[in-house]
Order: C-alpha cells, then sequence, then structure tokens
C-alpha cells in the first residue's frame, strides 16, 4: 500500500489521540463493574429468592453503577467505530477497505461470540468478579498492542471537527437566503480546490439552496482584501460535503427498521428460550442469554464466506463487483426471511404450549427443543454479514474526505436510534395489544413477529425506490460501476 499520509514523525493524528484516550474510559469502565462484583458495598445484598420485597439499591450504590454504565458505554461508542475508520485509512483503494470491514467485523463477532459464551459461563457458573476482571484484562492488552502499532500507521493530519463544517455551511446559506439573482461558478468560493469549477456540474446544481453558502459577496471580503473561510462563507467543497450527506439520510433511514427489528428479537428470543427444553445431555442446560451466540457465529461465518467466495461469484456470473448498496439490500431481505423463520417456531411453540395444557404456568418448560431458535438466529446472522460491512464500506466510501471520520460513526448513530425504538414499541405493544404479557404463553409473540414481516418488506420497498434514485458519488471507487448504484 502507498501511504499518502503524515511519516511518523509528524503530530499524532485526531483519530489516534482519541481512540488512545477512550480506550482509557472504557478500561476505567470495565475495573469498575469489576469492583462491582467484588466489593460487597457497591451492589445490593443478593435478593433470596422467593422472598420479598428485595432490598432496593441506595443512592450511593445507584451512582456507583450509572458511572460504571456511562464509561463503558462511552468507551465502547468512542473506540469501536474510530477504530474502523483509522483502519480504513490505511488503504488507498475502495476494494481493500471494504476487505478492511469485512475482517474488522469478523474480529468483531468472534470476540462478541467469545463474550456470550465462555465468558457468560464464567460469570454464571464461576465469580461475576472473574468475568469482568478478565473483560478489563483484555482491553488493556488490547490498548497496548494498539499503541506499540503506532509507527506503523498512516496518520490523517487533523482538519477539524466536521459537524462545525456542517454548521458553518447552514448558517452561511441561511443568512444569504434573501440574495436571489443568478450567479455562475466564478462568483462562487473554491479556497485552493479547483476540482468543482465547473459550471455544468451536476453536483452543484441540486440542492442550489446550499450554493449560497459559497456566494462571495462584498460583506466577505477580510480587512486584507481577501476572502476566507468563515460563518458567512464556506468553501464549494464544503457545500458539496453538506449535500453529499443529505443524499445518503434516505438510505442511511432504512438502516432503522434492521436495528429495530434485531433488537427486539434479541430480546423476545431469551424469553422464548426461557420456555423450552434447553439441555445439552442430561447435565448441561445452555444459558437462555447465551442464545445470541449463534447470532454472532452465523455472521462470523457469513461474511468470511461472502468475502471469499460470494464476491468472486458474483463478480464470475454477473461481470460487475458487488456494490454496497447491492449488499445492503441481501442484507434486507434475509432479515425478513429471519422474522418468518421467528413467527413460524413462535407458531409452533405456542400450539406444543395448549397442546399440554402449559398455559398459565410459566414454571413448566414447554416440551420443544429451544435449538430451533438457532434456524432463525443463523439467518439473521448472514443478514448481518451482508448489511452490515456493506453499510460501513458505503458510507465510507461515499462520504467527502472531510467527514470520512463520521462515516463509521453512522452505523453506531444507526444501532443506536433501532435499539431505543425497539425498546419503545414493545413498549407499546405492551400497551395497545394482549401480544406480550408478563406470561407468553398466554400472548402472541408470533404477531409481533408478523407485525415486523409486514414493516420489513414496506421498508425494504422504501429502500429499493432510495437505491433507485440514489448515484454513486465517488463512482471512481467503484471499478468502473455506472452511476447508478443498483
Amino acid at each position: 500500500m502507498k501511504c499518502h499520509k503524515l511519516s511518523i514523525l509528524d503530530e499524532i493524528n485526531l483519530s489516534f489521540s482519541f481512540f488512545h484516550s477512550i480506550s482509557f474510559l472504557r478500561i476505567q469502565g470495565m475495573i469498575m463493574f469489576t469492583l462491582t462484583a467484588v466489593i460487597h458495598s457497591w451492589r445490593p445484598p443478593q435478593c433470596v429468592i422467593g422472598s420479598y420485597p428485595c432490598e432496593t439499591p441506595s443512592n450511593f450504590q445507584y451512582a456507583v453503577i450509572y458511572m460504571t454504565l456511562l464509561l463503558a458505554s462511552l468507551g465502547v461508542g468512542g473506540t469501536r467505530f474510530t477504530i474502523a475508520t483509522m483502519g480504513a485509512e490505511q488503504f488507498d483503494k475502495a476494494n481493500d477497505q471494504g476487505i478492511f470491514f469485512n475482517w474488522y467485523y469478523l474480529t468483531l463477532y468472534i470476540a462478541n461470540a467469545i463474550s456470550f459464551s465462555a465468558i457468560v459461563y464464567i460469570q454464571d457458573n464461576v465469580s461475576w468478579g472473574l468475568g469482568f476482571g478478565i473483560c478489563a484484562i483484555v482491553n488493556v492488552i488490547g490498548l497496548a498492542v494498539f499503541i506499540m502499532g503506532k509507527k506503523f500507521y498512516c496518520q490523517v493530519k487533523s482538519k477539524g471537527s466536521p459537524f462545525t463544517s456542517i454548521a458553518r455551511v447552514m448558517v452561511a446559506a441561511i443568512r444569504k437566503r434573501k440574495i436571489l439573482r443568478s450567479f455562475g461558478s466564478h462568483n462562487y468560493y473554491f479556497g485552493t480546490t479547483e476540482a468543482l469549477k465547473m459550471e455544468d456540474d451536476a453536483s452543484m446544481k441540486s440542492l442550489r439552496f446550499l450554493n449560497r453558502a459559497a456566494l462571495i459577496t462584498e460583506d466577505d471580503k477580510q480587512l486584507d482584501g481577501y476572502y476566507a473561510r468563515s460563518w458567512r462563507l464556506c468553501t464549494m467543497e464544503e457545500v458539496e460535503a453538506l449535500k453529499t450527506l443529505i443524499k445518503l439520510i434516505p438510505l442511511w433511514s432504512t438502516g432503522i427498521f434492521l436495528s429495530i427489528s434485531i433488537g427486539i428479537s434479541s430480546s423476545l428470543i431469551t424469553l422464548q428460550a426461557l420456555t423450552l427444553n434447553r439441555h445439552i445431555g442430561p447435565h448441561f442446560k445452555f444459558p437462555a442469554g447465551s442464545f445470541l451466540l449463534f447470532n454472532f457465529l452465523a455472521t462470523t461465518i457469513s461474511i468470511f464466506i461472502v468475502d471469499r467466495f460470494f464476491t468472486p461469484m458474483w463478480r464470475n456470473l454477473t461481470h460487475r463487483p458487488l456494490t454496497p448498496i447491492q449488499r445492503i439490500g441481501i442484507g434486507h431481505v434475509i432479515n425478513i426471511l429471519s422474522l418468518v423463520g421467528y413467527a413460524l417456531i413462535e407458531i409452533r411453540r405456542l400450539h406444543v404450549v395448549r397442546t399440554h395444557s402449559y398455559t398459565n404456568q410459566p414454571s413448566l418448560v414447554v416440551p420443544m427443543s429451544a435449538f430451533w431458535l438457532v434456524v432463525p438466529l443463523a439467518i439473521v446472522g448472514i443478514g448481518e454479514g451482508f448489511h452490515l460491512p456493506g453499510s460501513v464500506a458505503l458510507y465510507y466510501q461515499e462520504f467527502p474526505k472531510s467527514l470520512k471520520s463520521m462515516s463509521t460513526a453512522m452505523i453506531s448513530l444507526l444501532l443506536a436510534i433501532g435499539f431505543f425504538l425497539s425498546s419503545a414499541i414493545i413498549d407499546l405493544v405492551k400497551r395497545t395489544t394482549i401480544w406480550l404479557p408478563d406470561d407468553i404463553n398466554v400472548g402472541r409473540v408470533d404477531n409481533v413477529y408478523w407485525m415486523l414481516t409486514v414493516i420489513g418488506v414496506v421498508n425494504f420497498g422504501y429502500y429499493i425506490i432510495c437505491a433507485k434514485l440514489y448515484k454513486y458519488q465517488n463512482i471512481e471507487e467503484h471499478d468502473g460501476d455506472s452511476r447508478s448504484a443498483l
């Protein structure tokens, strides 16, 4: 790889510094989790089964747990996608960046699989303190390895916050909204960038209102007689960066439902597993909370297969590369199939419940193997293997250089919105229907899955429309693909 970045003798870039700092917060969060499990005064007394009421946590204990969650959340949120951006910056070609994202998420899901199996087992059967302690040690080792590799990284000089640039364009465009006369390219401020100085540039003709932010007026002239970037005047490069972000928002918004459906199914799958037979042999009972392990394993395997087999096969059959938008679309379809699978298995579970008269007896185990749930979980994982790396590759490739640092954070925002709304939707369904009572044996969880399936189909139709209308901005990065996204 040819590195067109800063040499190792230059100043440390923003991505490295931010990752380095925020990693300490994540380590502190894991240490706090370990201490809450070890120090008895930091948590309320264990509630004995059958006793009522249990002792409530004190204000100090609430403060400790909230601070712990805050540190851990800031650490995970600040590093998981920052390191994805920094890793992609090590490569110049879009294909190489896409391969990096595949392997990044492959590694991430392998780690999740270990967490939901080995770590959960240690916490349930050995010690919560030991489980959290192992996580803290692993975080320390990971940070140490990252720092040791510093001299090998291609480092990009910080250009300031992209959010400031976006805000400046919007403010400048609004301040010049009353200017009505027409303009040519010579009336706009390009700074040192000449690439956009084309009268017939299609991108300049779209979302023209924002062009006003780069419109040169006499009020924009500095005391020295020259023009400079300010809250009244932006470069056309900054304007086009905001336009690209706006054009991507419709496509980005279609991923919200994917996160919602995954969040809801992740919650319901545990409730379903608790009612089913989870024994493997006469002595081992598979933890209900560890069933998501199969989702992570399926995602890990599917990412590898897509990267090594499916993508080359697609290219050989169609003589064109598998674009990120096509990959995301395949993920949408597979996610819908998984919801159908969840619904069919729940119908079967309810049939067994009613056949054996287990309604209103939530403590009894339904004589049906919980491992039927592995099928839809695996399907969800395969879908994630398509749409998650595809989404990251799309945003990273399509975002302008000035916004590259926030491209991978779009996925983090999707997950945050989706999982927040999943809780809100579950609460709404519980309030307005009888589908989700405390005892799901008398509920209709299958109707929840059918509802999600219908919404998923509608969302996929919306995705197709957005994909048809979207035109790749960085056409040179797509191996000669046409500008149409599909």
